[in-house]
């Protein structure tokens, strides 16, 4: 745990906002200006918004995504070590993790304007595209480490949306421990990184998500009752088929794609946990391992040392996989 203890007086202080299209929240243990915290906290997430949104028609990622073919981008220091990082993933993961789908992921209503939640979302036509779309060899965006920046090959629309809220919460675990605070707990939409203690002593305990086999459940994800972590210079992130999905002529469609099939995933994988030092790394390596599924997704989490937690639907219900790294993590 910590080697210096939070103060056994000390008040623990939430702040909270919006940002990335859902909500960020922080518990800390410290002092200074709450205003001013609340503040900086906010401004390290527009920084990456700024950069990294696919959402916001003026950040450098739409910039990148309408840039003419063969054209080399200056990108932010922190937007070429996001997607320096994703397309490390992807080719370790051999395509099934892509940032450069996000045509993929508009085709299928998942991308900004959201068009799955229409009830007149055609299903059928989006895979037909979707698999004419993955029959063509997929253009490769090139980086030149030296000058930070990225060749558009023409056609890719970068979609950072699975890595970029983990290095959000990286962010403002780092904008912290500037500010000379040392315990804490940060959440992004579900992601969380802890550090320290509580003033009691107590590490920052977290329950797991644990998936509903019940349909009706609007979540589909209720607390774990059996897995609590304590999270100490560590993150957790989850990715799963409860998330985002629809369904139409009684198929549900996961809002996590195989960019190698170009349609949702559908080989039973209810959800992948990842804990790892990195909120970015284990927001990435979540979302890959799902699209793998079980064997495959489990054999590479095996081969990169990841401490991942799978949860699998059976006809019996659900089943639990862990990682030889996570059963260490557990036994220690």
């Amino acid at each position: 745990m910590s080697p210096l203890a939070a103060p056994e007086q000390a008040d623990v202080r939430d702040f909270s906002g919006r940002s990335m299209g859902t909500s960020w929240s922080v518990r800390l243990v410290g002092a200074g200006d709450g205003a001013a915290l609340s503040a900086g906290l906010q401004g390290a997430l527009d920084a990456v918004v700024a950069q990294m949104s696919h959402w916001e028609s003026d950040s450098d990622l739409s910039r990148f995504n309408r840039a003419p073919a063969g054209s080399w981008q200056p990108l932010p220091a922190a937007f070429y070590e996001v997607l320096s990082f994703a397309l490390s993933v992807r080719q370790q993961s051999a395509g099934a993790y892509d940032p450069g789908a996000g045509a993929l992921v508009n085709l299928w209503g998942f991308g900004p304007h959201a068009g799955f939640a229409d009830p007149l979302f055609c299903a059928a036509a989006a895979f037909e595209s979707g698999a004419a779309m993955v029959q063509r060899p997929a253009p490769s965006i090139e980086l030149d480490p030296v000058g930070k920046r990225a060749r558009q090959p023409g056609g890719v629309l970068l979609d950072l949306s699975s890595v970029a809220k983990g290095y959000g919460v990286d962010v403002l675990a780092q904008y912290l421990q500037q500010q000379d605070i040392q315990h804490y707990l940060v959440e992004v939409g579900g992601e969380l990184r802890g550090a320290g203690t509580k003033p009691d002593g107590q590490p920052w305990w977290v329950a797991l998500e644990q998936v509903s086999d019940d349909r009706a459940d609007a979540t589909g994800a209720l607390p774990s009752d059996d897995l609590v972590l304590a999270l100490h210079g560590l993150s957790v992130a989850t990715s799963g088929d409860y998330r985002r999905y629809f369904e139409r002529d009684g198929l549900r469609y996961s809002h996590t794609l195989d960019p190698r099939t170009g349609r949702p995933i559908l080989h039973g994988l209810a959800c992948v946990t990842v804990l790892h030092a990195s909120c970015m790394a284990a927001d990435a390596w979540s979302t890959a391992l799902t699209v793998l599924g079980l064997q495959a997704g489990f054999a590479l989490a095996e081969r990169q040392g990841l401490a991942a937690r799978f949860l699998q639907r059976e006809a019996a219900g659900l089943s639990e996989h862990l990682s030889s790294a996570m059963r260490r993590m557990l036994d220690a």
